[in-house]
């Protein structure tokens, strides 16, 4: 195998968004769930991981251009992705949660109608949100290198009422005076790894390595690591 094919080259945006992932320090290095949970099963198939940073609406085309091997960026597995990339067995399994600012009083989804309600475009996120009873939507586009800061920074200025997200990305807010959890939705979206249509060899070879890696207990060791206080989802295979 040369170097080059020993690199397993992955899409994700560069954002603070612990413990899924935080902000490169350096461009190059990261640290959180996915990371770790990359370099396990880039082991498992003898290579390294590399970090392609860009936008989110910008990872699947870069995979689709072979920029980039794989998107490995909290991508739910939903029909709309899964017409543009490939993907492999979940890594992870997850709930999502709408935040609301302290105090605001909203516990269930009734107490949306006429509030405004933001999530990524596009998103599961967004498709739950449309589901509440009156809310008025505000999708947040791709185009930033931090688009979950900047749904965070507007529903603190009041631009929005509620954010919804996947549940494990508002657990270090769990201590914030600003913000509250208003309640979880169990919609167990299952999270994959997208690789482009063209490389079935390289999807099957990423899910062969998954299996490994979920078989012999390295997955779960790196998921209690970083999500100590969810239920880990997968048995051994």
């Amino acid at each position: 195998m040369s170097a080059q094919d020993a690199v397993l080259r992955l899409a994700c945006l560069d954002a603070e968004a612990p413990p899924l992932f935080h902000k490169s320090p350096d461009g190059v290095t990261r640290e959180g769930y996915e990371p770790a949970a990359a370099a396990v099963v880039a082991a498992a198939m003898g290579r390294r991981v590399e970090w392609a940073m860009v936008p989110w609406n910008d990872m699947i085309p870069s995979v689709q251009r072979h920029e980039a091997d794989a998107v490995w960026c909290g991508q739910s597995i939903i029909p709309s992705r899964a017409e543009q990339v490939d993907f492999t067995r979940p890594y992870g399994v997850f709930n999502e949660a709408l935040l609301v600012r302290k105090g605001s009083g909203i516990t269930a989804p009734g107490a949306l109608a006429g509030l405004r309600v933001g999530a990524i475009a596009g998103s599961t996120n967004m498709a739950l949100a449309q589901t509440f009873p009156g809310a008025v939507t505000v999708p947040f586009g791709g185009e930033s290198d931090d688009v979950f800061g900047e749904m965070l920074a507007a529903l603190e200025s009041g631009a929005v009422d509620g954010v919804v997200d996947d549940d494990l990305v508002f657990v270090p807010l769990g201590d914030d005076p600003r913000f509250e959890v208003a309640f979880t939705v169990r919609t167990q979206n299952r999270w994959g790894v997208g690789v482009a249509k063209d490389r079935p060899e390289l999807r099957e070879a990423i899910d062969a390595a998954l299996a490994t890696v979920i078989g012999d207990g390295r997955l779960e060791a790196v998921w209690r690591q970083w999500l100590p206080g969810l239920d880990y989802p997968f048995g051994s295979e």
